[in-house]
């Protein structure tokens, strides 16, 4: 079934008796592993079996591997990143002084590779980035997340729940009618999580690789027939920031595995 028709089914669901419209409170959000079958699970829980961790290992050598016209490596700033990494993807998207404004795990990446570097950034969802990406997040598996903490944050955090909040594409879908108000039902076969950004990036198996937040939620919004916003946008991290904020305290899978 293509993506669109999918969608589209899901207003016979949204059109049944469904959960009020709101935030989820804390004791009653869920990971998306935990509306996995056991199969899908079986493969995260595996690190061997886990294909996501391929990525995780790029990530690693590129980590110690001197790049750019500095001819330096993360390593050379940041060490081993099993300590020095360990909680850092748990509070991202971060405020960042120099531009302002949040900025997601993969512009830290680009920021460090520009400024300290002095080397090209990586595009979006591509192996490397996505790798290191992958790597550094794999060091907080299992950390309770704390995005959204900074106060300098909450005026990004409301605009991205009001992204969430909001209605749009031809089939004026907002993301909470899927992840508030009919989480624990099926699309097309799939089940309908809460929408909680635990295992980013992580490995889809409708994609066959691994990809960020951002991917899945310009997806999204294809899939309701509306503009989706271009990565990097300010809306995907502000959706992106109000995402992990509503999940705080739920712990870190990196990388996870989802159908």
């Amino acid at each position: 079934m293509s993506l669109w028709r999918a969608i589209a089914a899901a207003i016979l669901v949204i059109a049944t008796p469904a959960l009020l419209a709101g935030e989820l409170p804390p004791d009653a959000r869920r990971s998306g592993y935990s509306f996995m079958g056991p199969e899908t699970r079986a493969m995260q829980d595996d690190d061997t079996s886990n294909p996501g961790m391929l990525f995780v290992l790029d990530g690693e050598a590129l980590w110690t591997k001197k790049t750019g016209s500095a001819e330096k490596a993360c390593a050379d700033c940041h060490g081993d990143a099993r300590g020095s990494m360990k909680g850092v993807a748990a509070r991202y998207p971060a405020f960042d002084n120099a531009v302002g404004r949040p900025v997601t795990l993969d512009q830290r990446i680009n920021l460090c590779r520009a400024n300290h570097q002095q080397a090209t950034p990586l595009p979006y969802e591509s192996r490397d980035l996505l790798a290191l990406s992958a790597f550094v997040a794999h060091q907080s598996r299992g950390v309770a997340i704390t995005a959204g903490d900074d106060p300098r944050l909450q005026p990004f955090v409301a605009q991205g729940r009001d992204l969430f909040m909001q209605r749009e594409g031809q089939l004026n879908l907002a993301c909470t009618n899927c992840h508030d108000d009919n989480f624990d039902r099926r699309l097309a076969g799939a089940p309908i999580t809460q929408g909680q950004p635990t295992g980013y990036p992580l490995y889809r198996l409708e994609w066959q690789t691994l990809g960020s937040i951002e991917r899945r939620l310009r997806s999204c919004m294809t899939g309701v027939r509306a503009q989706a916003y271009d990565y990097g946008s300010p809306e995907l991290v502000a959706l992106e920031l109000y995402l992990m904020s509503r999940a705080r305290g739920l712990p870190l899978e990196t990388p996870a595995v989802r159908p």
